[in-house]
């Protein structure tokens, strides 16, 4: 039955469950002032949902420190199927609803765990998710109900939010605003709430003062006394309806019994609805049963099955109406009748609001309480115990590092500026040098995490040198946070730049032998930024073979190995950067740590740019942004940049590079803004516009000690500097180059300098730097590198009047570049074969064959062996998304089966080899 006055909301709802049942899943977010209609709306979707399982959850303002609370309450009636899921969102699961202990999960593995579990319903009847009260959801859940919703676009699976305000986590989806109903459906639902006779004036007077809201016309004539009925009502027309509601109800509540109202009190400060509960806490406070008469009677409260108010604001009108003693009281009884052993979290939380003085025994269980929170992965939760716990600590040592503990939590969590507030309070306590340290450390992280660059190096160093004499196993892995944040810094940095840090580093006491191999990449860090690539890069491969290796924890190979595989493109080991950063994908996956993916899929989206692979790169960037989305955590267009410059696409391209240049200055990313200018030298070199290659890529080389794109940048300006008469202005940057790249000693390296050697020599010697680049690089998987030597020994062989041999090789060049979808490298090789006299059509993006990104990652992954559940996994999506890219790929390329298909890219693979 359509709700009164709601027929067009009504209708928005069973579009909803139509398109879901049909498999498109989707959601809404139903959001108004209290007593709108939120939760008739939420009810009118379980009664339209025939065939659904409808799964349900309300927020609680009192649980909003308990993390996975209201996650657990939407599963609970389908834990039974958690063993079908594959084992690692099981176990996330697990351990989040506190079944298990265990390392604490990510957020987004939990959301995504969610999903699977959701999914594995679905696959057999359609599923509704109704939460409400949604503006009260503890962060985790919020965000795990977020991540799951993104992707149920190809599912059985609709969710329906109920909320005050959107909350920010759920901005984004489809909303619909509710407001007041129109004056004749006012009309009518007012004249069914008053009683007979009434006087018309009071009817006009609430119908303007409640502007239409349902449940004001329903429940302020029930406050009202006989006199304001006959026309006596009027209230401040200044007072907002949400305030006026809760005004009649505390007037109602004050007309009850002493016991009974304080029966309405326990229930308001006990959120779970536990009738056993409530009734152990009201008894120690002297309430009997017959208290429960009054409040039932009078429509506040139903007391069985479970306790549940008539509304939220009947909650909170209880609550905020209650003495301050009167609540202690409430809470103090509540602590005492949980169960420590089943629920000792929520018995910390009740002792915590029933203290009004400092306590070491109540602070020490809850710093017990922010371990346990923390274990589950709600590092919120955590970071609101220590904060309680501080408030309530009598030494003022204790006090000051629980606070920081809080504040580092708080970090951790997201909430920067609540950590930085927590922070300064710890400041105005009397800090020893450590906690000093500690501080400086937090400042930094903060810093870094909001802008990458500016300060976070100075503070970051500066807790480093004080952390060296109390904590030097902390102290070295400060230094390589702070070398990291002046590394993203470059020169836009405030006061502290590499250099800064690297002499520090040298110069500050040694960790102890055997150095980890976050020791020895942080040494070889220090002496590539300091002495260069002659002195730095030895140390740097013993770090990458440490990574590569077995010795190191899951830890460290978590938090570093992507630098690690980022200084292995410096150094021109394009083996170790691939194996690193593969490696750390895969233990991310396994064990749930999805926060460290970002930045770790972003150096993988590196990796296949240089094989070539720009389809796959790009898919992988999105999956970067994706993961960063759902985990609050920031990412840098650094991959997405490269390819767009070697897309070709001018405009396009263009537009983004400026784009993300703006965007890296204002974050003070210095080596972004480096990476931009190298991009535009990529551009103009694949344009052909080699003044404006030379003159970007010069911008590129301006920070003389800006350590990780200077070699690439190079080799953009020597090849622009071939086309316009500069070879001589480049000698002394080729000079540098080949003192990295000879100190690789990789065939990347060897070939990079063959190439850049050949385009600054002439005759024979070109000649035959070009052939034996090529020669270095044909069974490597470093094709963009090949493709490139193509080019630019075909366009030489072209000016020396050899066309036969020029076409040979730009042809190679051709398809290879064609093959990556890099236009613009592909219509420079095109232009000069036609030059050579051989004519080659252009290939249109839209040709069959063609995949896009996601289709293209897909593909690799079902050739790979993976499973639908698995690739869903791994790509965060859903198994019915897999399943709709899967469709697709095998109607362009003509297969029928995974078997095909693997075949398929398995030769296509085997022919850009051996092309």
């Amino acid at each position: 039955m359509v709700l009164l006055g709601r027929r067009n909301e009504c209708e928005t709802v069973d579009r909803l469950l139509s398109a879901t049942r049909l498999g498109h899943g989707g959601t809404v977010v139903i959001h108004g002032e209290p007593g709108i209609g939120k939760s008739a709306l939420l009810a009118y979707a379980t009664e339209s949902a025939t065939g659904f399982q409808v799964l349900g959850a309300v927020g609680n303002e009192a649980e909003r420190e308990l993390p996975y609370a209201t996650a657990q309450q939407l599963c609970a009636s389908n834990l039974a199927t958690l063993d079908q899921l594959p084992a690692p969102q099981r176990d996330a699961l697990d351990v989040a609803f506190g079944h298990v202990s265990g390392s604490p999960p990510d957020r987004l593995f939990v959301g995504l765990a969610l999903l699977g579990l959701l999914s594995q319903i679905a696959s057999k009847t359609p599923v509704l998710c109704l939460v409400d009260d949604a503006q009260w959801l503890d962060h985790e859940s919020a965000q795990a109900f977020a991540i799951a919703a993104r992707r149920v676009r190809s599912e059985r699976i609709a969710f329906v939010f109920g909320a005050r305000t959107v909350p920010e986590v759920l901005t984004g989806f489809p909303d619909l605003s509710l407001h007041g109903l129109g004056p004749s459906d006012a009309r009518a639902l007012l004249r069914s709430a008053l009683p007979e006779p009434f006087d018309e004036s009071v009817t006009e007077r609430i119908l303007a003062e409640t502007r239409g809201n349902p449940l004001a016309l329903i429940e302020l004539p029930r406050g009202m006394t006989t006199v304001e009925l006959a026309g006596g009502f009027a209230l401040p027309a200044s007072v907002p309806v949400a305030g006026r509601l809760q005004s009649s109800f505390r007037r109602r509540i004050a007309q009850l019994p002493e016991t009974s109202r304080r029966l309405l009190l326990v229930a308001a400060a006990e959120p779970t609805g536990d009738p056993a509960l409530v009734w152990a806490a009201a008894q120690r406070l002297g309430v009997d049963e017959s208290a429960a008469t009054a409040v039932e009677a009078e429509g506040l409260l139903q007391v069985s099955p479970r306790i549940i108010f008539r509304h939220p604001l009947v909650r909170s009108a209880v609550y905020e109406a209650a003495s301050p003693a009167d609540r202690r009281d409430v809470h103090r009884a509540l602590a005492e009748a949980t169960d420590p052993a089943a629920d000792p979290d929520r018995r910390a939380w009740h002792r915590a609001q029933a203290t009004w003085h400092p306590d070491d025994d109540v602070a020490a269980e809850l710093e017990v309480s922010a371990g346990r929170a923390e274990a589950r992965g709600g590092i919120a939760a955590s970071a609101a115990f220590l904060e309680r716990a501080a408030e309530l600590t009598v030494d003022p040592k204790q006090r000051v590092a629980r606070m920081l503990a809080a504040a580092e939590a708080k970090r951790q969590a997201g909430a920067l500026e609540a950590a930085l507030e927590l922070a300064a309070r710890a400041e105005r306590s009397p800090l020893d040098d450590h906690q000093r340290a500690q501080l400086d450390a937090l400042r930094g992280e903060v810093s870094f995490a909001s802008q990458r660059g500016r300060d976070a190096p100075r503070l970051l160093l500066a807790a480093a040198q004080r952390l060296d004499l109390h904590d030097p196993r902390r102290a070295w892995d400060t230094y390589l946070d702070a070398m990291k944040a002046a590394l993203f810094a470059g020169n836009l940095t405030n006061g502290v730049d590499a250099r800064d840090v690297a002499r520090a580093v040298l110069a500050a006491p040694q960790p102890l032998e055997p150095p980890a191999a976050s020791d020895l990449l942080l040494q070889g860090l220090a002496l590539l930024v300091a002495e260069g690539p002659v002195a730095g890069t030895p140390v740097a491969r013993q770090a990458l073979e440490k990574f590569r290796g077995n010795s190191i924890t899951t830890d460290e190979r978590l938090r570093w190995s992507w630098l690690a595989g980022r200084t292995a493109a410096f150094i021109w080991d394009y083996e170790a950067w691939d194996a690193l950063t593969n490696r750390q994908v895969e233990v991310a996956l396994a064990t749930g740590a999805l926060s460290v993916l970002p930045l770790t899929l972003s150096t993988t989206a590196g990796v296949q740019l240089f094989a070539g692979r720009l389809s796959e790169a790009e898919s992988l960037f999105q999956q970067a942004e994706a993961v960063a989305d759902a985990t609050d955590t920031r990412t840098a267009a650094y991959a997405a940049v490269l390819v767009a410059a070697f897309r070709g696409y001018e405009q396009e391209a263009r537009e983004f590079i400026d784009s993300a240049a703006t965007d890296f200055a204002a974050r003070g990313e210095g080596m972004g803004v480096t990476l931009t200018r190298c991009a535009s030298a990529v551009l103009g070199n694949g344009l052909a516009r080699y003044d404006e290659a030379y003159i970007a890529a010069q911008s590129a080389l301006e920070d003389p000690y800006e350590l990780w794109f200077w070699p690439w940048a190079t080799v953009e300006l020597i090849e622009a500097a071939s086309r316009t008469a500069r070879a001589a202005e480049a000698m002394p940057a080729f000079e540098r180059l080949t003192e990295s790249t000879a100190s690789s000693g990789t065939v990347w390296g060897a070939a990079v300098e063959d190439r850049c050697r050949a385009l600054l020599s002439q005759g024979a010697l070109a000649e035959g730097l070009y052939r034996s680049a090529i020669d270095r690089l044909s069974p490597t998987p470093l094709r963009l590198d090949l493709a490139r030597t193509h080019l630019l020994f075909g366009e030489w062989l072209r000016r020396e009047n050899r066309p036969a041999e020029a076409r040979d090789q730009l042809r190679a060049a051709h398809t290879l570049f064609t093959d990556f979808g890099s236009d613009s490298y592909a219509e420079r090789a095109r232009i000069e074969l036609r030059a050579a006299g051989e004519r080659t059509r252009k290939r249109s993006p839209d040709a069959p064959g063609h995949l896009a990104p996601q289709e293209a990652r897909v593909a690799e992954l079902v050739a790979q062996g993976g499973t639908n559940a698995e690739i869903a996994a791994q790509m965060f999506i859903s198994p019915s998304t897999v399943e709709y890219h899967l469709h697709k790929v095998f109607r362009k390329l003509g297969v029928k089966s995974r078997t095909q298909l693997a075949k398929r890219v398995l030769e296509s693979a085997q022919e850009n080899e051996n092309g």
